[in-house]
């Protein structure tokens, strides 16, 4: 993986990476040779659709986008969240990201989901999955290496909603943890580091209401020739810190061990080369098929300060599929 984004890199050849969780199967092909019939894409604009998503006036107009979630319950939940919380009392980590898969029910196929969907990134695999991310992971251009890590999120019908979550001491504690991860994670592969912007806010339309959520941009410098060791920038910054924790390493151990499924594709890092930039995003809002059907997988970062029951329904919260 690393040596073939290096080769296609120095090489200036457009190509599209995806790269799973664990990476152990990551995909790394020329775009001359991403078929839009197996992947399809939409990252910020850069596209290979070349279809409408539905002929408008072609028939009666289509149900509203529905999903039924049929979540672990809490008390199951809560297992898990006082495993992490004892990891976190021990002093092993300071913040995990505590996920787990939600077995929904769906009116539109992953397919026609990707068609409603509106987000920063989006992306169909072979019928496989979907996602549909808020999340840049790494941008570079003219040798200026950007990140923007996403800590916090609150319903945006909460009253002064914004001040509630800027306010709120888990969600800055959680944020700052991030924040300073990811800026470490920076430095590993670029020079004079600084934090552009600190909390700023999105909001998110979903399938169901609106979302406020919280990032930061962090940025550095790598030269001219970042091109070369393209591999190696990103290959040392995974797995991507919003979407594990810190310290990095050990906290991959506690979530691979309270979890207790695979997260395959899902908080990987997906994005296109196209031979002078990079774009790139953390892979989540993500639908699955499954051989049990269709699974959506979400979750939250959980600290000392964390509630069971408030961290629980936020994983709820983030299931959903952003619209216009």
């Amino acid at each position: 993986m690393r040596e073939r984004m290096n080769r296609l890199g120095s090489k200036r050849i457009p190509f599209l990476f995806i790269i799973d969780f664990d990476m152990r199967r990551p995909v790394i092909l020329p775009l001359a040779e991403v078929d839009p019939a197996e992947i399809r894409y939409d990252f910020n604009g850069r596209t290979n659709d070349t279809a409408p998503a539905f002929a408008a006036g072609s028939g009666a107009p289509m149900p509203a986008l529905s999903i039924v979630p049929h979540p672990v319950s809490f008390d199951a939940y809560r297992e898990k969240f006082d495993a992490v919380q004892r990891h976190l009392k021990d002093g092993e980590s300071y913040l995990v990201n505590l996920t787990q898969p939600t077995p929904i029910e769906m009116n539109r196929t992953l397919s026609g989901a990707y068609d409603l969907g509106n987000a920063k990134y989006k992306l169909l695999f072979r019928d496989t999955f979907v996602f549909f991310s808020p999340e840049i992971f790494v941008q570079i251009a003219d040798g200026r290496i950007t990140t923007n890590p996403m800590k916090g999120t609150i319903t945006a019908d909460h009253p002064n909603a914004e001040e509630e979550l800027l306010s709120d001491d888990k969600e800055s504690a959680e944020h700052l943890t991030v924040v300073d991860l990811l800026r470490n994670d920076l430095g590993i592969v670029a020079r004079h580091i600084t934090v552009e912007k600190y909390r700023y806010i999105d909001r998110i339309t979903t399938h169901r209401h609106e979302l406020l959520q919280m990032s930061s941009k962090i940025a550095g410098e790598v030269g001219s020739d970042w091109n070369e060791t393209l591999g190696d920038i990103i290959c040392s910054m995974l797995p991507a810190g919003s979407v594990t924790g810190a310290p990095k390493r050990k906290t991959v151990e506690i979530i691979r061990g309270v979890e207790g499924y695979e997260r395959g594709y899902y908080t990987g890092v997906c994005g296109i080369f196209t031979g002078t930039t990079l774009d790139s995003c953390v892979m989540i809002r993500f639908i699955e098929r499954t051989p049990a059907g269709l699974v959506f997988k979400s979750g939250g970062g959980v600290t000392v300060y964390s509630s069971a029951r408030s961290e629980y329904n936020e994983m709820l919260e983030k299931v959903y599929v952003p619209t216009a």
